[in-house]
């Protein structure tokens, strides 16, 4: 079930008859036991798409304190665009030129003493042998900075794969040699479980889709509510799916998903919080995912295909804990458990 505690809605995949203000009343049970939710915030993961997957290793970068693992879907390397859409262009999307390596070698020196906290984190890297979107060298760029930064054995990258420019799952979505919305892959390939399983392993089986439904709530919140920070660029509303085993008011983990571009709410709806595999996942190991929204815009900053900030255009500071989208995500998630809870 899908449920919106801000606005008198309520979406769900078996009875959308009901979905009216009357059904949203029902839920007050639900409303009433996720009271005893406590959601450990200093210890969390992440992974991300595209755009997202750039975001996710910015978050990493950004708070080493906060972030134990990530797992990062075709993407390159921090720091690729330099503040610039025309470098974003040129040099991070089909090619990454011999220059960029100079930077790739610095990357110890740019994160300075933060990357003490950062050597024992475990990072899983995708890219498909089919991706015409992020080409193989830029991904591989984004492998050498974590090779330095990590030991060998706290690495993994998978680049074999032939799937395009997508987030692989066993059934869901388009065909995985096609880059195409909502860039969800049907490619009998499990990244969600895989990407998990590294990153947080060894883990329950996953249940699966209909029963996750079942089994949690993916709730539709005002995430700027939270974030209470202006000029974001982000939705005005988010998601989390919550599981029904971390209503017992013992501690669960957060894991944190950022959509590429074209997959926001604005984008494709609920697709990117319902079918990635990560709730399957979720459901059975006590796993609560945050699923922030970029906004789709068509003027200044121009965005309209609702990508997170990789290349600065919320500002000059977009990479580290001052930039926009850090510090709104920051705070959605450190008031996410009292929201949850209210």
């Amino acid at each position: 079930m899908i449920i919106s505690r801000d606005k008198c809605t309520v979406f769900t995949f078996l009875l959308p008859v009901l979905a009216s203000c009357a059904f949203y009343t029902g839920t007050a049970v639900a409303s009433e036991k996720a009271k005893n939710v406590v959601l450990d915030t200093s210890n969390i993961t992440l992974s991300g798409m595209s755009s997202g997957g750039y975001m996710a290793t910015q978050f990493h970068f950004s708070h080493p304190e906060l972030v134990a693992d990530v797992g990062v879907f075709a993407a390159g390397p921090y720091g690729c665009a330099q503040n610039s859409i025309m470098t974003a262009l040129a040099q991070c999307i089909d090619k990454a030129p011999e220059t960029y390596a100079d930077k790739i070698k610095d990357i110890s020196t740019t994160l300075g003493p933060s990357i003490s906290q950062i050597k024992n984190d475990k990072v899983w890297l995708f890219h498909g042998a089919l991706d015409t979107k992020i080409s193989s060298k830029v991904a591989s760029a984004l492998q050498a900075q974590y090779a330095q930064l990590v030991a060998p054995s706290n690495l993994a990258v998978v680049n074999n794969k032939p799937v395009a420019h997508l987030f692989p799952t066993l059934e869901n979505g388009v065909d995985c040699e096609e880059s195409a919305s909502p860039y969800i892959g049907k490619c009998n390939f499990d990244g969600a479980g895989e990407m998990l399983s590294f990153i947080l392993g060894p883990l329950q089986n996953p249940v699966d889709k209909n029963t996750a439904m079942q089994a949690g709530e993916l709730i539709i919140f005002e995430q700027n509510a939270l974030a209470n920070i202006d000029n974001t660029g982000m939705n005005e509303q988010s998601f989390v799916y919550l599981p029904n085993s971390c209503l017992d008011g013992k501690s669960c983990k957060v894991h944190i998903s950022f959509h590429g571009c074209n997959q926001s709410i604005d984008n494709v709806g609920q697709q990117y919080a319902t079918s990635t595999g990560l709730n399957e996942w979720a459901a059975s190991n006590r796993l609560v995912i945050l699923y922030p929204q970029i906004a789709k815009s068509s003027f200044m900053p121009m965005n309209p295909q609702a990508c997170w900030d990789w290349w600065g255009y919320t500002g000059s500071d977009y990479l580290n804990k001052d930039g926009k989208q850090i510090a709104a995500v920051h705070r959605i998630l450190l008031s996410l458990e009292a929201y949850l809870n209210r």
